[in-house]
């Protein structure tokens, strides 16, 4: 069985965003136009968005007393019922199965951070769907999907990274991250296999 994770392809992380990253929308519009060719490749659809708090700085997330420093603390971004924190548009939510929201008062990066509409975990979601095989798309490549990626192999999923859909914040981190991710035996390859 195989699940799609689709990282926090959100408002505030698109061109225009809080924190947008450049490719952001062109990201939603793809991932749409790939699920609507291979959904039946996949057993679940996850969705992830951070789901920030709209008082107080999320466990230190938020930077609100200094500057941020785009490493630990950052600006206020996807805020709980905001439209930052919403899909971006061009992403079909028709497809997805199952909505995770991570970061509820605390820093979350990864997907398994976060919690399903039902109160299940990700991990949970993925044992019931008898989950070995999961995909990872979205943004950003130098952190949340990453970090999704990593814990996917913690938790001994066999794992894939589809390049020409995800963006990045940065292109050195982006390409560190890929790197990374193939050392520890992620299979990082575009959406069509090459």
């Amino acid at each position: 069985m195989r699940a799609l994770f689709i990282v926090d392809v959100q408002n505030d992380f698109t061109e225009g965003g809080a924190l947008g990253v450049e490719g952001g929308a062109a990201v939603a519009a793809d991932v749409t136009s790939y699920l609507r060719a291979h959904h039946s490749d996949y057993d679940g659809v996850f969705a992830s968005r951070d789901w920030h708090d709209a008082t107080g700085d999320n466990g230190g997330h938020f930077a609100t007393t200094s500057a941020p420093d785009f490493v630990v603390t950052w600006p206020r971004h996807c805020v709980a019922g905001t439209p930052g924190a919403e899909y971006h548009p061009a992403l079909d939510t028709s497809l997805i199965d199952i909505h995770i929201r991570k970061g509820q008062g605390v820093p979350a990066y990864s997907i398994f951070e976060g919690t399903a509409d039902d109160s299940e975990t990700v991990l949970q979601k993925l044992d019931e769907l008898d989950v070995a095989d999961v995909d990872v798309v979205g943004i950003a490549t130098d952190y949340c999907v990453r970090a999704s990626a990593l814990d996917a192999l913690a938790a001994h999923r066999r794992v894939r990274v589809l390049t020409d859909l995800v963006a990045g914040v940065a292109a050195d981190s982006s390409a560190a991250a890929l790197s990374e991710l193939k050392d520890a035996g992620v299979t990082v390859v575009a959406s069509n296999g090459e």
